[in-house]
């Protein structure tokens, strides 16, 4: 009987550090996720801030292009409105400003002078450096969401996560027509 219990003890105790365990994982495994849309949110309000002074660089060569312009001051105003969205509303906003932007960085084909221009270079570098950053934390952000959801549907583990109301998380996709780049006609 005492080795019964004993082995029942063992048993036990090995089952709460177990939960433990299982539910620090999902804790950390959400902070990750939570950390990872943080810097998705940053370098989107970065690029964000970035685009009134690309606006006004290329107002000034190319003032008959006033629909591009437009569309970019369109595609912004849509990202700052869905700042604190989802990812499926921040997505379609980061959709729409990147088309913009490839739009507005075919004019420079057109206006030698703004090719040339140091500010407009000097934009489009951060706004290109801030592309790569806004791309890689997307990935971060995407790859851990897919790690939670993973953890969250294991047995046992979903028993826990539901006992901490933690669901699944939405991926944050960039929709296919995003990548395909933009006519520009002039």
């Amino acid at each position: 009987m005492t080795v019964f219990l004993i082995i029942l003890g063992v048993v036990v105790v090995l089952f709460i550090l177990y939960v433990i365990a299982a539910y620090n994982g999902l804790i950390r495994l959400k902070n990750r996720v939570d950390s990872a849309w943080a810097q998705i949110a940053v370098q989107l309000k970065r690029r964000l801030d970035l685009i009134p002074n690309l606006v006004e660089t290329v107002k000034g060569y190319a003032a008959h292009e006033r629909g591009t312009l437009e569309a970019v001051v369109n595609a912004r105003n849509a990202g700052l409105s869905a700042s604190g969205a989802g990812p499926k509303e921040q997505a379609a906003a980061d959709n729409m400003i990147t088309g913009a932007l490839k739009q507005l960085f075919a004019l420079r084909e057109a206006y030698p002078d703004l090719k040339a221009n140091q500010n407009f270079l000097a934009l489009q570098e951060e706004l290109t450096a801030t592309e790569d950053k806004v791309s890689y934390s997307r990935q971060f952000y995407n790859d851990g969401v897919q790690r939670l959801n993973t953890k969250i549907a294991q047995f046992p583990a979903v028993i826990i996560a539901k006992r901490m109301n933690l669901g699944t998380r939405e991926y944050f996709e960039a929709e296919p027509e995003a990548s395909v780049a933009p006519k520009v006609q002039f």
